[in-house]
């Protein structure tokens, strides 16, 4: 499995404002929060749409931010939307709660070691 977060990575995309990325990151936290109990509704309800745009979402915002694990099972929760197959999504999706979890923690590394 891939790394939580490519630090490097998003330190090039912000031009090492950590200020910014800790924002960035602070916006995604939030974000994840409020999406994703509409995410296990989608899902509950066989919403197609509401899945995929939702998966979809939060692909581009962990991309962004170079949430890596996050960013490769919202790839393979959006192209599950997009085909109409959510069906067997349940483990992904509690999979993307795990993968948060680690997000935040890793976060929270991040703030102490930029506090320095």
């Amino acid at each position: 499995m891939s790394q939580v977060i490519d630090l490097k990575d998003v330190m090039e995309r912000v031009q090492d404002d950590k200020e910014l990325l800790l924002e960035l990151f602070d916006i995604f936290i939030e974000d994840f929060k409020s999406k994703r109990d509409g995410f296990w509704k989608a899902y509950e309800k066989h919403d197609l749409a509401t899945f995929q745009y939702l998966a979809h979402g939060l692909k581009g915002g962990a991309g962004n931010i170079s949430a890596m694990q996050i960013h490769e099972n919202c790839i393979n929760l959006d192209r599950m939307g997009k085909d109409g197959h959510i069906e067997n999504a349940k483990s992904a999706l509690e999979l993307l709660d795990q993968q948060f979890e680690a997000f935040k923690v890793e976060v929270a590394r991040i703030k102490a070691e930029f506090a320095k």
